[in-house]
């Protein structure tokens, strides 16, 4: 029997249920008698699990999460889907630190869907918003202090001593007074029969005593990523089954009509059969790579929409740069999201006013791994999808309304991410998993789908395109005393949504309000124009678009004031030591504030430019350093300086400033898709392209712990580094940069 038959067998056994474990879970069958958690066909443990579910809060029923082996080993479920932000190697080390265990020992796991993991302060669980440590780390904490308190009840039992008379030591217990000690592994089995203590029993350490958080704890998935052992949802793998190609419609909201071909389709190599989809067709077959090129050959008569249908759809006729023209000049005052003082009063009376317009351009995900989900109904009628995915329980519930199954029917497996940058939520017609679930109905057999990527570029939901009218007042000083934005756009949670809310859509605006600057009159307004294109969420979401809007326009208001643009920010952020101390620590670790331009040794022209940024509670500062090289920009260096209020692993918040930085400059420099004839121009790497190793700038950053409320650090690095690099290049040439890709503009 092969290793995936007898994987195969394990998942129709109800055995081990998530592959990314694979390898761990049928190696370590024969040792889990001993388990702390028994989650693999012993009933006592199942029973008791089941009994203390209905009473636990979320993050308290340590069976849900941890089991500890004999040999030392703990598998833990984590409530976050690992994408490469290093979460795994977090929660080990917040977990690892109250449970007293080196994170190193560590197996950390996807967490299935369920109640139990919906352990974010906000009652839900997600994997977005930068927000999966900042909103459980209280309650993983307790969770770790809990899994520890048991174990000591266990060896005050095993050694007849009191539990007061004993300490922990990472992964032992420790009786000093008789020199004795008992491992974890050896107590697992009699903790598992102690109640769960109450949450409100245990002490969690002060942060004086923290062994691993604060270290740059070494990442736990490093091993199996570089030697290609890491499971993604592409890599699922179950008996009987078969594969999946599609071709979807070339325009949004097209039905399948007649399929002129479909004979002749269905008689090539290893072709299962061939279907119509909502939007698409589709080949099942023995192979994937038989059934992509069949899916390839289908010739379909796409049908337009019926009048009056009120789906989303591409006219033939769009094209996105018409579409940045018509949001440039629709007029109004938009909807108010923020409103402070007398802005049409300050613009009167204000000694100078500067107006100008701004855009942001749609974007692609272009995560590495290609959309896939394997789906399987099984006989006792439950349904399992293996699908990439950011939020399982809104997977589930999406499943049950489109099949009718209740949710305890839908299993949700939670693979590896290749990446993501929000692309693993709910999107209507941008998701995998309806072809899946209806193909393997279809069949009778489960179904592994795959998107090509250009399948995937078709149908990706875009990161907004805005047009945002700015107007701003200043004083004689030449300080600004009024600024107004309107944006006119569809934001991110608006086009999930399919329409305008009864509120403003924060993520649409979000990078214009709230911000730290004393500008004592401001309006903040959004304008909804429902896109063609399906809006959907991309790293720092709003951030991403509009810090760059708005430093811009911010580097404009120096320029008419006579002002440097330093200068300028630190005179708006003097009443506020922390932004005054983050941006002192910038320009401190760039060696000292210049705009220029100025020469450097090796004879280049440059410039630097400066922009801050507060998405997801967390602040940052950044300059970019540039020059013009045969008509193109390149960055050389970008300094950031980064304030998440306190830290868990400081090697993974250097890493995400760095990937934070990639993305940043790959959007400023060259990443935009284009809209023509209704059809995306790049539907691969070739016409949308992505930041190349070679124009990769050097990073450095500081890691500033103010001990403010604990902000988030994925996505937080991204939004200061597309305006810092516009900036140094308006200073370099003089060239106001207003909209992004830089490779959009000429230079000399």
């Amino acid at each position: 029997m092969s290793r995936n038959d007898r994987l195969g067998r394990a998942l129709a056994n109800g055995g081990p249920v998530n592959l990314s474990r694979r390898r761990f879970l049928l190696t370590s069958a024969g040792v889990a008698a001993g388990a702390f958690v028994l989650g693999f066909g012993l009933p006592v443990a199942e029973v008791r699990a089941q009994a203390v579910a209905q009473a636990a809060a979320p993050g308290t029923r340590i069976p849900a999460f941890l089991e500890i082996h004999p040999d030392g080993r703990i598998r833990f479920q984590c409530p976050f889907v690992e994408g490469g932000q290093g979460i795994f190697t977090a929660m080990a080390q917040i977990v690892g630190e109250e449970l007293d265990a080196d994170p190193a020992r560590f197996l950390v796991e996807n967490a299935p869907a369920g109640a139990d993991y919906q352990v974010m302060d906000i009652g839900k669980r997600l994997t977005g918003g930068s927000m999966s440590v900042r909103t459980s780390y209280d309650t993983m904490r307790r969770l770790g202090a809990l899994a520890r308190q048991m174990l000591l009840q266990a060896a005050a039992q095993s050694l007849g001593v009191p539990v007061g008379e004993l300490t922990t030591e990472p992964g032992k217990v420790i009786h000093a007074g008789s020199g004795r000690e008992l491992s974890y592994g050896q107590l697992a089995a009699r903790a598992m029969d102690l109640p769960v203590p109450s949450p409100d029993s245990v002490t969690l350490k002060s942060r004086s005593e923290f062994r691993w958080i604060g270290q740059s704890v070494k990442r736990l998935d490093v091993h199996q990523k570089s030697t290609g052992q890491a499971i993604y949802s592409i890599d699922c793998r179950v008996d009987n089954m078969l594969h999946a190609a599609v071709q979807h419609a070339p325009r949004l909201g097209l039905t399948p009509g007649t399929i002129r071909n479909k004979q002749q389709v269905s008689q090539m190599k290893g072709v299962h059969s061939v279907h119509q989809l909502p939007g698409a067709v589709a080949v099942v077959a023995e192979r994937w790579w038989h059934a992509k090129r069949a899916a390839e050959a289908l010739q379909v008569d796409w049908q337009e929409p019926a009048a009056g249908d009120k789906i989303r759809y591409m006219p033939a006729d769009f094209s996105s740069d018409a579409y940045a023209e018509r949001l440039a000049n629709k007029e109004g005052q938009g909807d108010d999201a923020e409103v402070k003082g007398d802005v049409a009063g300050a613009l009167d009376n204000a000694q100078t006013t500067l107006s100008a317009t701004y855009h942001s351009q749609y974007l692609n995900h272009a995560q590495l791994e290609p959309p896939s989900t394997l789906a399987r109904f099984n006989p006792d009628g439950t349904l399992e999808l293996w699908t990439p995915n950011q939020a399982p329980e809104m997977f589930q519930a999406d499943v049950a309304a489109r099949t009718g199954l209740a949710p305890e029917k839908i299993i949700i497996h939670s693979p590896l991410l290749g990446g993501f940058f929000g692309r693993h939520f709910v999107y209507d017609t941008a998701m995998v998993y309806p072809q899946a679930i209806e193909l393997a109905k279809a069949v009778g057999r489960p179904v592994k789908v795959i998107w090509s990527r250009e399948e995937e570029f078709l149908r990706d939901t875009h990161r907004p395109m805005a047009a945002v009218r700015f107007r701003a007042g200043l004083d004689s000083d030449g300080m600004p005393v009024a600024l107004e934005a309107i944006s006119i756009c569809e934001g991110p949670a608006e086009g999930l949504a399919g329409s305008k809310g009864d509120k403003i859509d924060d993520t649409a605006v979000e990078g214009l309000t709230g911000k730290a600057y004393a500008i004592a009159n401001r309006r903040i307004a959004q304008i909804y124009d429902k896109s063609p294109v399906t809006p959907g969420y991309w790293r720092s979401v709003g951030n991403s678009m509009n810090d760059f809007l708005y430093e811009c326009f911010l580097d404009e208001i120096a320029d008419k004031g006579g002002q440097d643009p330093f200068a300028l920010r630190m005179r708006l952020l003097k009443d506020n030591p922390r932004l005054t101390r983050l941006l002192k620590e910038v320009e401190s670790l760039s060696g000292g504030w210049k705009a220029g331009p100025f020469t450097t040794p090796d004879g280049s022209r440059r410039a630097r430019g400066v922009a801050m940024a507060s998405p997801f509670g967390t602040q940052t500062a950044a300059i970019a350093e540039v020059s013009i090289e045969n008509g193109e920009v390149r960055v050389h260096d970008i300094w950031q300086a980064i304030d998440p209020g306190s830290i868990v692993n400081p090697a993974i918040i250097e890493a995400q400033v760095n990937s934070g930085v990639a993305l940043g400059l790959s959007q400023v420099l060259m990443e935009e898709c284009v809209y023509e004839h209704g059809k995306p121009v790049g539907r691969n790497y070739d016409l949308y392209p992505i930041l190349p190793a070679a124009r990769m700038a050097r990073v450095h950053v500081r890691i500033v712990e103010s001990g403010e409320k604990m902000g988030g650090v994925g996505e937080p690095p991204l939004p200061a580094v597309p305006p810092a690099v516009a900036n140094a290049v308006s200073r370099l040439t003089g060239q106001r940069i207003r909209s992004m890709p830089l490779s959009r503009y000429t230079f000399s």
